[in-house]
Order: structure tokens, then sequence, then C-alpha cells
């Protein structure tokens, strides 16, 4: 299953997270990528972009936004071709166009909405709008056939993965459970030398990498990061 599965990165745009955020004395410039997942079931978006925000908001983070009409439309396909919308969290770098896809199912794991209707969170509006139709999960489901979302909370409680049986491999969208590849690839060197049985002291890593590792990714993708991650072993 999941051969005539296949992504599409989409450039949403961009923001500056401030030096407070970054740990170091620059500010640094993050892209905001969306995927466009064609399955034999309908077309999947995971992610569509950055809301508006307040003023504070947007003098914090200075965004600078791509429309997701324009994204979808170099990619071949409308708004109305969407079938199925995950969000990752809902921040509002990551839930921006979803007032634009009122009716369409929006998958999203319980703890998440409900962090978000909590307040001081994202932008309200980006979560509440006409049309909504949220579909609240409760940990791991598979949605399509091949298409797995898997509950990878750090970031947020509620944060959440794609996983993708393709035919050359498994694909991961892993949204922002990272904020880069090379983090992830961290972490990931670090459960195999835990599973070496290196002595401690060892970097601690999120255990649901245990479930990610089940399905023997070849490729995983992020939200702000333009790199790939893919396995040592990998032939080039």
């Amino acid at each position: 299953m999941g051969k005539n599965t296949a992504v599409r990165r989409l450039d949403l745009g961009y923001f500056v997270r401030p030096a407070s955020e970054t740990g170091g004395p620059q500010p640094r410039v993050e892209p905001v990528l969306a995927y466009l997942v064609r399955h034999e079931q309908g077309l999947i978006l995971f992610d569509s972009g950055i809301g508006s925000a307040d003023p504070e908001t947007e003098a914090h983070y200075r965004p600078q936004r791509r429309a997701l009409q324009e994204a979808l439309s170099a990619a071949g396909v409308t708004l109305g071709d969407i079938s199925l919308v995950v969000n990752c969290h809902l921040h509002f770098d990551h839930c921006g166009g979803n007032p634009l896809l009122g009716g369409k199912p929006i998958l999203v794991q319980e703890t998440e909405l409900a962090a978000a209707r909590r307040g001081d969170y994202t932008i309200d509006e980006l979560v509440d709008f006409p049309g909504a139709s949220y579909e609240e999960l409760t940990g791991e489901a598979e949605v399509r056939p091949g298409v797995w979302i898997i509950p990878t909370p750090g970031h947020t409680p509620g944060h959440q993965s794609l996983v993708l049986r393709q035919g050359d491999g498994t694909v991961v969208l892993a949204g922002q459970a990272h904020d880069f590849a090379s983090q992830f690839a961290s972490d990931q060197l670090a459960r195999q030398a835990a599973l070496h049985g290196v002595a401690q002291p060892l970097p601690d890593y999120a255990h649901w990498l245990e479930r990610l590792a089940e399905f023997d990714p070849r490729r995983v993708l992020f939200a702000h990061d333009c790199s790939i991650w893919e396995p040592s072993h990998s032939n080039f």
C-alpha cells in the first residue's frame, strides 16, 4: 500500500525568530513549509501556513507569507481539491490557512484542540471559524490506507506527525517535532547508543522515536527546515 502516494513540499513563507528564542546572539530566519500528499483516496494537506496575527505577534516574528492558494496553484491543485487537513499543531504558523478550508475535515489531537481553546496559545480566529470541522483523535490512527497519524508531543502536548507508506519507503512528515533535521539525527543517534548499551550519561530522547522507528523511515521532513533526514545507510 502507498505505491501511488506522493509528497510535494509547499513553501508558505518565512518568519524571523528573535534571538531570545534561538539560544544564541542572533535572530534566525525560518521557512514555513507545508506538504501536499497525493493519495489514491484524495489530497491531504499537512499544515496550512502562517495566519494573520495580532500586532504584537506580527512585530515579534515579522512573518512574510506566501498565500496558500498560490502555493497550491503551483502544485496544480485548488483549495477545493483538498479532501483532508492535518495540522501537526495549532500555532498560528501551522494552521493559518485553515479558515480557507471550511467544511474540510481537520484531524487534530484532542489534547491539542483543548489547549488551543483554553486561550493564550494561538490566534483564536484560526481555531474556531465558520465551517471549522474537527475530527479529534486520542492517540495514533491509520486515517487512510498506509497513512498514519502518530502523536509526537514535546513542542506542544498534542503535536502529531504524519507517516506515509510509499513504494520506495516510509516518509515521515514530522512538523515541528524537531526544529531541525540535525536535531532529529542527534536524537536518533542517542537512541541508537542506548540500544547498543553505551554507558551513561547519554542524551535524553523522546519516547515516540521508538514508535517512528518501527515504520523504518527512509525520509523525515520538517516544518521549519528545508533539510531532509535520511538514515546513514541510505544509498546515494
